[in-house]
């Protein structure tokens, strides 16, 4: 199992390990796959700087406002509404 670690910058900067894919990004969000799980950082003029998948190592530069850490439903797992809908 690989470390994981974040290290943000002035709210400038983050460098993030253990990233196995960057699911989608924009300007505004980047979502990434860890192993256990996401995260989505939010912010204003983001960019991706540097991806490296064999090191599982990105930097994202730009105006970060928020990280959120996200669990990765299993196949077959409902979500909070479809439990409640039984």
């Amino acid at each position: 199992m690989e470390n994981h670690t974040v290290m943000i910058d002035n709210r400038e900067t983050i460098t993030v390990t253990d990233i196995k894919e960057i699911d989608s990004f924009d300007e505004d969000e980047v979502r990434a796959t860890l192993s256990k799980g996401a995260m989505i950082v939010k912010g204003s003029k983001l960019h991706i700087q540097m991806l490296d998948l064999n090191e599982g190592r990105a930097v994202i530069v730009g105006t970060i406002d928020s990280l959120m850490y996200v669990k990765v439903r299993e196949k077959g797992e409902k979500g909070f509404f479809a439990k409640l809908m039984k």
